[in-house]
């Protein structure tokens, strides 16, 4: 039986961490179960840096981007003696079960907790959407609407200027973040980890829509292709447009989760508590097809992230 949940955000922070956290808590203690926060993710769990948490404790966060309870990377929860050095103090602080928010490395941890007797439930919290058994993950949306917001403004300035805009975005080798985004903001070229780097066509095709009277020109990239500085340099040389390269960053992360992240979370933080209640341990949960799942988290791990390649043909369909 289930008398006390803890809850921490580990890894990247992003929007919908805190409709999670809320749901967990208030779904929880409406179900007669007690609630510990956990601050600065598995380094506070081995810090012992535990908040009990009552419904008020959560009023007020669901429009709040980042997490109220803090994030941290603990490289050292790879070894299995800080392992159990955590369900120890798990144990010794009556928490029986544990609602992991985070990415890959989270679940990780939140794994090998569970094959030390403490039952978790990973929810995928990253705005790269790189996890595999959902469709998309907690502040993917957010950060999507962050990008196209962004886009929108510089296409302004780089049709004033006969620019080409070269926009760096986040996605940890995922290029769901940029497909997505090339499509909302109609960009004339997309490069992510799927499409390859291909320069010579990159050129080729600025300079053909230069000669055809396209007054700028919008290219976005995922994060780790190449360094979009030089490569704006040579869009200047090698093309019409004057090359202008903006790297977007860790806004990305930032600001109020969108309507549809804070329903993904709390659907996310409800079926957390629903498989922990139920004895379930070492599941992560997901959205497929619309409907919320679960799966083991060896098995998510282990399953290669399926490529969107409907949103690719259409991408290519549309430019």
């Amino acid at each position: 039986m289930i008398r006390k949940i803890g809850v921490l955000c580990s890894g990247g922070d992003s929007p919908g961490m805190n409709a999670a956290i809320r749901s967990v808590t208030r779904v929880a203690l409406n179900r007669g179960i007690e609630v510990v926060g956990i601050r600065n993710g598995y380094k506070g769990l081995i810090e012992k840096n535990f908040v009990p948490f009552g419904k008020t404790s959560v009023s007020e966060i669901l429009a709040r981007g980042g997490t109220i309870l803090g994030s941290a990377r603990l490289p050292e929860f790879k070894n299995e003696e800080v392992v159990k050095k955590a369900a120890d103090i798990l144990r010794e602080a009556k928490i029986d079960a544990l609602v992991v928010i985070g990415g890959d490395g989270s679940y990780k941890g939140a794994n090998a907790l569970t094959k030390q007797g403490i039952n978790c439930i990973g929810l995928p919290g990253t705005i790269d959407n790189d996890i595999s058994g959902t469709d998309y993950t907690i502040g993917f949306d957010t950060a999507l609407n962050t990008i196209v917001e962004c886009v929108d403004k510089l296409r302004d300035t780089s049709s004033s200027h006969h620019r080409c805009s070269v926009v760096e975005v986040m996605g940890n080798h995922c290029g769901d973040l940029a497909v997505f985004a090339g499509i909302s903001c109609g960009a004339e070229i997309v490069i992510t980890p799927e499409t390859g780097y291909d320069e010579e066509m990159i050129m080729e095709k600025l300079a053909h829509l230069d000669n055809a009277g396209k007054n700028h020109a919008i290219v976005i990239i995922s994060e780790k292709i190449t360094d979009v500085a030089a490569l704006a340099s040579k869009i200047s040389t090698n093309t019409g447009f004057a090359g202008r390269a903006t790297v977007l960053g860790h806004i990305q992360r930032g600001g109020s989760p969108s309507p549809s992240d804070r329903l993904l979370a709390s659907r996310m933080g409800e079926k957390a508590v629903d498989l922990l209640i139920e004895g379930v341990g070492g599941h992560c949960i997901g959205i497929v097809d619309n409907e919320i799942t679960s799966m083991p988290i060896e098995e998510a791990l282990q399953t290669p992230r399926k490529p969107k390649k409907a949103f690719y043909r259409l991408f290519n369909s549309l430019v």
